[in-house]
């Protein structure tokens, strides 16, 4: 099996992974918790150490439908690199979770003084979103597309 590249390991070349991770402090999240509520502020993100944490999405009548379950050197959450700085998914810790835990404001700071850190950072984001993307695509598909259906053109 192949690194992913949307993992902090493979994403971002080891200085800027270096730099970042000289900011992050070690937070912990116990099963059941959860992270982030879509629609809340996001003012913050993880990067995961240990543990699940599965990302979901609001369905009117209903539990949140699982979208995608993350694991150790993932980030969870995007949303704060793009305004209006709200969540647009929710995640919650499937097992006990150890992070790196991330100030979005400051980590924003960083990427515009320093145009390179920014591309590289904005860029691992981007690859992290568009995996993001297509993974709830597949998952809402497989939920509430007739049986059958859902063939790619």
């Amino acid at each position: 099996m192949s690194a992913s590249p949307t993992r902090i390991t493979t994403a971002l070349p080891a200085p800027y992974r270096a730099r970042l991770m000289q900011i992050g402090k070690e937070v912990n999240f116990d099963e059941g918790t959860r992270l982030f509520h879509e629609g809340d502020r996001a003012d913050r993100f993880w990067i995961l150490r240990s543990g699940t944490v599965t990302l979901d999405v609001p369905v009117p009548g209903s539990s949140p439908a699982a979208i995608e379950n993350l694991g150790s050197g993932e980030l969870v959450g995007w949303s704060w690199l793009f305004e209006p700085y709200v969540w647009h998914l929710g995640a919650e810790a499937m097992t006990p979770v150890r992070t790196h835990e991330f100030d979005a404001a400051t980590v924003r700071m960083m990427m515009d003084a320093d145009p390179a850190f920014g591309s590289a950072v904005g860029h691992w984001v981007g690859q992290v979103l568009a995996r993001r993307l297509q993974a709830a695509r597949i998952r809402l598909l497989d939920l509430y597309a007739p049986h059958g259906s859902g063939g790619f053109v």
